[in-house]
Parts: structure tokens; C-alpha cells; sequence
């Protein structure tokens, strides 16, 4: 059992299933952009790759900008309570850690916008004590910037936390901040050294 006061954890692939529409938002972004849509096995492929620039990748520019982000998210508000939906157990591992007193956050790549829609949506909204994104710093993960926002916001020290994501993007932002992390494998990418089941990970969190 791991003892820490609190537990942060990455969004899509790690709490939520959103591939789909990961897949389809960033192919609409690319749609208004003139481009051809891209396979959704390749976006989910490259999505967690932190060796590339995703804006680049996906929309052939330097960076994301204001139509980027409000593009992705006109399909995120329109589509999230059709495609989104939360990993079996995830709800009950939340509950249970909130009980025994742990403070949670979420630290995620996706907009502000689109991530209090999702969790809302999802009905887990109210489990969390601070909400990281990525435009609310001045760089997104591999960067430790949301990870120290979040640390803040709940006033607790790198050492009293622990990160729990599903990608290379999140254990290097982890390192960065000098925060213990654990991967997981039930998303969209795979590991060899990971935990595979939210049940696994209730275990090692709780006993």
C-alpha cells in the first residue's frame, strides 16, 4: 500500500476512454484546417508520443493556437456525452481513495473547456480538489508546470504525491517534478512494466 496525502491522476487513457473522441476531434481540427483526416489507430499511436511536436503532427504548425483549441473543443462539447465514457471501476476507486481521506487531482494535456465538460459529464467532477490543464500553465506535460499548479493548489510537496498516467509524457513530467509516478496500461498505450487493471491499482493504493 502506497502512503501518500495526495494522488494525481492524468485524464484520457488513464480515467477516462476517450479515443474515439480524441480520434475524431483532432480529425475535425484537421478537417477545418483542409487537411485529410488521419487514421485513428496513428493519432492514438502518436497522441502520448513525447518525442514529437503533436502540433506539428497533427496540424502542420509551430504550435497550437486559438483556432486549435477551439475547434478541438466544438467537437469535444458537441460529441463528449455520445463517445466519452469512464474505465470500468475508475468511479469506485475515486469513492474509495476519497474516503480514506487522500486529496485528487487530474493533470491533463486537454483544454480546460473540454475537461470540465468531460468530467462533469462523467459525474466525477466534485471528487477532485484541483484540475490541471493545459492551458492553464505555460507548458503542457512532459513539462512538470501542472504538476507544481496542482501541488498549490492543495498545498502539498512533490514528496507527499503521487502521479498516475498512462504515458512516456506523464512518467517524464513526474521525473521533472520530482514526484513518484506509477503507469498504467488499460489506455491507449502499452508498457511493459505497468499496472493492467484499475483493480490492481485499488489494491496497491489500498490494500
Amino acid at each position: 500500500m502506497i502512503k501518500k496525502k495526495l494522488i494525481i491522476f492524468d485524464m484520457d487513457g488513464t480515467l477516462v476512454n476517450s479515443s474515439i473522441t480524441i480520434a475524431n476531434a483532432i480529425n475535425y481540427v484537421r478537417k477545418n484546417l483542409g487537411f485529410e483526416p488521419m487514421e485513428p489507430e496513428k493519432i492514438l499511436r502518436l497522441v502520448n508520443d513525447h518525442t514529437i511536436n503533436p502540433a506539428q503532427t497533427f496540424y502542420h504548425a509551430k504550435a497550437f493556437d486559438a483556432d486549435h483549441e477551439r475547434w478541438f473543443s466544438e467537437y469535444y462539447s458537441k460529441n463528449h456525452d455520445k463517445e466519452l465514457v469512464l474505465y470500468e471501476g475508475i468511479k469506485v476507486l475515486l469513492e474509495s481513495l476519497k474516503s480514506k481521506g487522500y486529496s485528487l487531482a487530474v493533470a491533463t494535456n486537454a483544454y480546460r473547456k473540454s475537461t470540465l465538460e468531460s468530467l462533469g459529464y462523467l459525474e466525477i467532477m466534485d471528487l477532485f480538489d484541483a484540475i490541471g490543464c493545459y492551458d492553464d500553465v505555460a507548458e503542457g506535460k512532459p513539462a512538470p508546470d501542472m504538476l507544481y499548479k496542482v501541488l498549490d493548489e492543495v498545498g502539498c510537496s512533490a514528496d507527499e504525491a503521487l502521479f498516475i498516467g498512462d504515458g512516456p509524457r506523464d512518467a517524464e513530467a513526474a521525473k521533472r517534478a520530482g514526484m513518484e509516478y506509477i503507469m498504467v496500461d488499460w489506455g491507449f498505450t502499452e508498457h511493459s512494466n505497468a499496472i493492467r487493471s484499475v483493480e490492481a491499482l485499488k489494491v496497491l493504493l489500498l490494500g
